[in-house]
């Protein structure tokens, strides 16, 4: 585990809040990667802080899913499985499908906006090799898409529910896009989302988002398989 500049801590929060926060941004965004092992002493090092918040926010991580004890005791960043990952776009499945269809009802025309422009930036980002956006931004754009179509279903109780699918899936990405950045391509498959919740088409919209996630499915479950042997070195 090698560690950059440690990440802003909030102090108008809890020290135990400003931790965990501050190692959940980190593991998110892959400054803490998948497989990482999370060593208190460093950890504590680099946050400038004791041990006990830590090792609060260790555990509140590891109730999140986020971080996961191996076999010697020890912390590590979690490392996604292809059974996890097939969970994970099953229960994704489930539930955009039913946003989708809210999003096609009760979309505000801002809503309608907002995802339009999420949809014309990863457009514009890999349009071409010079696109704008890394790929850690572009996992920002889709997350946002995804996102913006829970909210416009008006369904509060969905958005919660996907909210906690979406911290494993940053997980996910950033795995898969450490072994290949290619893994993330959607483009096209947003752009016939966007068009069907535009005409308030809810089939149309379901098929749309399905054949979407199904793809995204196998690309990412075929990678993290044909990356066994990597993962288990890490």
């Amino acid at each position: 585990m090698i560690l950059s500049s440690p990440p802003s801590i909030n102090r108008g929060k809890s020290l135990y809040e400003q931790v965990y926060l501050a190692l959940r941004s980190a593991i998110l965004t892959g400054v803490l990667s998948p497989g990482d092992r999370l060593v208190e002493t460093q950890l504590a090092e680099w946050l400038q802080v004791s041990r006990t918040p830590l090792r609060e926010a260790l555990r509140q991580l590891q109730q999140d899913g986020l971080v996961t004890a191996d076999v010697s005791g020890g912390l590590r960043v979690t490392t996604i499985t292809a059974a996890d990952a097939e969970e994970l776009y099953d229960c994704r499945l489930a539930l955009e499908a039913l946003a989708v269809a809210g999003a096609c009802r009760h979309a505000t025309p801002e809503q309608l906006q907002g995802i339009k422009a999420c949809v014309i930036k990863a457009e514009g980002a890999t349009a071409n090799s010079h696109g704008s956006l890394d790929h850690e931004h572009l996992l920002d754009v889709d997350y946002q898409f995804h996102h913006l179509i829970a909210e416009s279903s008006g369904n509060r109780r969905l958005v919660s529910l996907l909210d906690q699918l979406f911290d494993a899936m940053a997980l996910l990405r950033i795995q898969t896009l450490q072994q290949n950045p290619n893994v993330l391509d959607i483009r096209l498959e947003h752009r016939q989302i966007y068009e069907a919740i535009l005409t308030g088409d809810a089939e149309v919209a379901v098929a749309a988002i399905t054949q979407h996630l199904r793809a995204s499915k196998v690309r990412v479950v075929q990678e993290i398989e044909g990356s066994i042997p990597a993962v288990a070195k890490a």
